[in-house]
């Protein structure tokens, strides 16, 4: 899987408000914390806002925090937020079916399988897991798996 730059940085930020929740923390204090590029912050800490993961309050103690408790948001959501390429799958998968060979369907269902993983895993992982260092169990449990393209032998 490809995380673009925008998108871990905003999963970046995220993660650091959730570690002063409920508190603000100003742009320049996140750019600097975090060691990202400010004005890409500022564009990253508008599309957040817009999505409404993030509140802001102006002002001189004015910044950025959580719109939820960070135990109510997903990294899905924020990783979407950034990147549409990650929205679900979609399509008539009926019509689809109906014409196609048998390994196109099969490889649809593939793809489809790949693509309920991937949300699972970032839709049941919260700001708050990651926080606190303790994922879910079938996130950790696949994070520990072999790594896939392993030289594991299948042979008898």
């Amino acid at each position: 899987m490809y995380i673009t730059a925008r998108t871990s940085y905003a999963v970046r930020a995220m993660l650091a408000m959730a570690a002063i929740e409920p508190q603000t923390i100003s742009t320049p204090a996140l750019a600097e914390a975090e060691e990202l590029p400010f004005n890409f912050l500022q564009t990253i800490l508008g599309e957040l806002r817009r999505a409404r993961l993030v509140r802001s309050r102006r002002g001189h103690d004015g910044g950025y925090r959580l719109a939820r408790p960070s135990a109510e948001i997903t990294v899905g959501e924020v990783v979407r937020a950034m990147d549409t390429s990650l929205a679900r799958l979609d399509g008539d998968g009926d019509a689809a079916e109906r014409l196609a060979s048998p390994r196109t369907v099969r490889l649809e269902t593939l793809w489809r399988a790949a693509d309920t993983a991937l949300h699972r895993v970032l839709d049941e992982t919260t700001l708050a897991d990651l926080t606190v260092g303790e994922l879910p169990g079938h996130v950790r449990d696949l994070a520990s798996a072999p790594p896939s393209g392993s030289t594991a032998d299948y042979s008898d």
